[in-house]
């Protein structure tokens, strides 16, 4: 198979191209590994491959034979090096499958690599030191997102035509609008971590993927769902597979617009372009969209200061237990400054400021639960602006405390935390692409808890009204004729 032929196929299609007897996992497995070479001296997406032992059997399951790329973060691979994009982690090796590998490995992925993340996903651009900066395949002097820059670079570019991610508060839904990706962060209880957490950052981050189309998404979530023995949180059940939503109407849907984000940077015209034609659209497919005025129930200030809290202490709890159980010390030459700077802070707060903390979160999914009363849906642009250029949310680092530091994040990215705060799930779907650069722009869409259903069949109606599939970036693994070599 030629990699122009390959990145032809979402991950369905190559899964049944292998139930069919038209191509071997192995081969599949070559022409990603050809793709991966043609791609990553531009874009840096991959931190390591191997030499896979998974041999699913044909037609075993919806994903049997599909190439696959795991995130170097929070899903652990027994055997292989998690090493969370720093240099504290350097070397480590996971002893055990986690539960969500067990389950992709159930679905038939075949795993050959590890994508970058910033340093502990603890940024939302992947520049770390350990690995070097992560290019994103529109225009390599840009960022690819964070922190699942690795994943978004790479299924951008063809490497994958699906990739594990995590979103603790845009992690997922960032990449995907910056490498013009579909990108659903799922309900807090939808997929387990366990078992090596039982929850991460208080049940602020989850497990997803990024992919070329909406039904790729679905069929590998509804692989990984479900919980597990001594799960903290469980969603509800869904009455039937996301595959099947994905080809059902939506309905006409009331959805709310939100332009500007909740403090943070202003909206810039490219995207509030990008955001106008989506609700023209929106309209043409007979929804009912109106401007919406959604208040979190807090104070931003007080939103910022409980997140770097929460954040914070968190973080510098995993800090101690990784420092000692590697017998590394937590200082300059283990993180960068932006970490080491958060993980102070995260020392000073104390029981109550955290408890606290909590108490907000629960103000907030209060307050945004009742507008899933009025609307179905709730729209806002994914991120204010255009893929920012590289260097820019490090400029200036070594001046800033924790909360500073959350705060440029949330400056930055002002549209997705709330969504982690209260485990709803959203999703941005690439529907745009600026008239002047090329670049893409996602609108982010959420829905209430537990209503992923909600949101692939509005996803499926989108893609099919209005395609995405034919725009491919400047880094394109398929614009190589090359054959992969026999496996």
């Amino acid at each position: 198979m030629k990699i122009s032929e390959y990145v032809g196929f979402d991950a369905v299609g190559l899964a049944g191209l292998v139930a069919k007897g038209e191509v071997t996992s192995a081969e599949l497995q070559a022409v990603a590994r050809a793709a991966a070479q043609a791609v990553e001296p531009r874009i840096n997406a991959i931190v390591e491959t191997w030499q896979p032992d998974d041999e699913p059997s044909p037609g075993s399951a919806p994903l049997a034979g599909v190439p696959f790329l795991i995130k170097d973060l929070a899903v652990a691979m027994a055997g292989r090096r998690m090493e969370l994009g720093s240099r504290l982690a350097a070397g480590h090796v996971s002893a055990a499958d986690s539960f969500l590998m067990s389950r992709l490995r159930r679905a038939g992925l075949v795993t050959f690599g590890r994508t970058s993340t910033p340093e502990l996903a603890y940024n939302t651009t992947t520049e770390p030191e350990l690995y070097g900066v992560t290019r994103n395949p529109w225009d390599p002097e840009r960022s690819a997102g964070g922190s699942s820059g690795g994943a978004g670079a790479a299924v951008a570019a063809g490497v994958v035509p699906i990739a594990h991610a995590t979103d603790a508060a845009g992690s997922i839904r960032i990449p995907a609008s910056y490498n013009g990706l579909f990108g659903l962060k799922p309900t807090r209880g939808r997929v387990s971590v366990g078992p090596f957490f039982d929850e991460i950052f208080n049940g602020l981050a989850v497990h997803g993927s990024v992919s070329r189309t909406v039904r790729d998404s679905a069929v590998l979530l509804d692989q990984i769902r479900g919980p597990e023995a001594g799960d903290p949180y469980v969603a509800p059940e869904p009455p039937r597979p996301y595959a099947d939503e994905v080809a059902l109407p939506p309905g006409s849907l009331r959805i709310g617009v939100l332009a500007q984000g909740w403090g943070g940077h202003r909206t810039t015209a490219p995207v509030r372009d990008a955001l106008a034609h989506t609700v023209r659209l929106l309209e043409a497919l007979g929804h009912r969209v109106e401007e919406a005025e959604v208040e979190l129930g807090v104070d931003q200030e007080e939103f910022l200061l409980a997140n770097a809290r929460q954040w914070t202490a968190n973080l510098a709890a995993q800090i101690d237990e990784l420092a000692e159980a590697l017998g590394r010390p937590v200082d300059s030459s283990t993180l960068e400054p932006s970490t080491l700077a958060s993980y102070h802070y995260g020392r000073r707060v104390t029981g109550t400021e955290l408890v606290t903390a909590l108490a907000l979160r629960n103000r907030v999914s209060r307050s945004m639960a009742g507008y899933f009363g009025a609307y179905d849906v709730l729209l806002t642009p994914t991120v204010p602006d255009l893929p920012v250029p590289l260097g820019t949310h490090t400029r200036g680092v070594a001046e800033l405390d924790g909360l500073g530091w959350l705060r440029r994040l949330f400056d930055l990215a002002p549209f997705t935390a709330v969504f982690n705060v209260t485990g709803m799930p959203a999703m941005s779907v690439p529907l745009v692409a600026d008239a002047a650069t090329g670049l893409p722009i996602g609108m982010q869409f959420a829905a209430g808890f537990g209503l992923e259903g909600r949101l692939f069949r509005l996803a499926g109606q989108l893609e099919r009204a209005n395609p995405w599939a034919g725009r491919t970036p400047a880094v394109w693994a398929g614009r190589s004729s090359c054959t992969a070599p026999t496996a």
